[in-house]
């Protein structure tokens, strides 16, 4: 495959699957970052001459012009979770689909999230949905990929709330609100599959979820068992979340931004009847199946925790 594919973001958490994904299919890859030094780790991934590195921000049109000149394809998975949100989801978003459409780009794949949505009542959400919007704008036949909240070994989800279950006691924020927690590979195998076949997803949006739904409550009580800890948690109402949410921009290191805290009052789950990883042939894999093989690091005794039983 001759395919030259712009992927922006390649150096984060998500890209460097994306890129592997790429790589692996035979594509050509020009990773587009801020840094290019930040994604230089992936050139072993590729054979020589297959992985290009570029300075680019889509903030500014005209780097964003120059990374996906020549591009058969662009992938978009820039997002931030503070910060200011409508300079990279909305006009971010806007720069890429224009850029892409003007080179001449067969494919465009965006990365999105669930719940976005013009009318979000969290900034990070009206962003997502304008960001959408924006790119339907530009480029029509894009994908757009919306995940639910991606987990893997680099991740800032499950390894953040796995390192809490050390703690005698853990306070749970909303613990009744639901996540559909997705891997990163699996989502790393449909943006791919998306940006190498548009004509099976062109125009297309899916919304990607494990199989697995749980509550935040359920969610800590998994890997605490999964960490061997036994910690007591400390269910917090939501007038406390509240104040602990609007203080943080007053005190720093405050466990959550009053914006998270709007997000945190909807579900994050796949919508019913939306197209999903059945549309690629991938069946997601569980959290069990493929966490315990990082979360290790957690455990009181490490990789032999299976010799030991937690304290009562």
């Amino acid at each position: 495959m001759s395919r030259l594919v712009t992927l922006f973001g390649g150096g984060g958490f998500l890209g460097r699957y994306v890129a592997q994904e790429l790589l692996k299919a035979g594509a050509r890859v020009r990773v587009a970052e801020r840094d290019p030094s930040d994604a230089w780790f992936l050139k072993p991934l590729g054979s020589l001459g297959q992985t290009q590195f570029v300075p680019a921000s889509v903030t500014k049109p005209a780097t964003v012009a120059a990374a996906v000149a020549g591009a058969d394809s662009v992938i978009n998975l820039v997002g931030i979770l503070k910060g200011d949100f409508d300079s990279v989801h909305r006009k971010g978003a806007a720069h890429v689909a224009a850029a892409a459409k003007a080179a001449g780009a067969e494919s465009l794949v965006h990365v999105s999230a669930i719940g976005a949505d013009p009318e979000s009542p969290s900034a990070y959400g009206r962003s997502k949905g304008q960001g959408e919007a924006a790119v339907r704008t530009a480029f029509p036949d894009a994908t757009i990929i919306r995940p639910s909240i991606v987990f893997g070994a680099e991740d800032g989800f499950l390894n953040r709330f796995a390192a809490m279950q050390s703690a005698p006691f853990v306070p749970v924020l909303r613990g009744a609100v639901k996540f559909q927690p997705v891997w990163v590979a699996d989502v790393a195998r449909a943006i791919a599959a998306a940006a190498l076949d548009p004509g099976a997803h062109a125009g297309k949006t899916y919304e990607l979820g494990g199989p697995e739904v749980v509550t935040m409550a359920e969610l800590n009580a998994w890997l605490a068992r999964a960490t061997g800890h036994r910690p007591t948690f400390v269910p917090v109402p939501d007038s406390i979340g509240g104040i602990l949410a609007s203080v943080a921009g007053i005190l720093p290191g405050a466990p959550i931004t009053r914006d998270q805290w709007r997000m945190l009052q909807v579900d994050n789950v796949v919508a019913p009847g939306a197209k999903g990883f059945e549309a690629f042939g991938i069946k997601p894999a569980p959290m069990e199946a493929v966490a315990p093989a990082w979360l290790v690091r957690y455990r009181p005794h490490g990789r032999f925790a299976s010799q030991t039983k937690p304290a009562a």
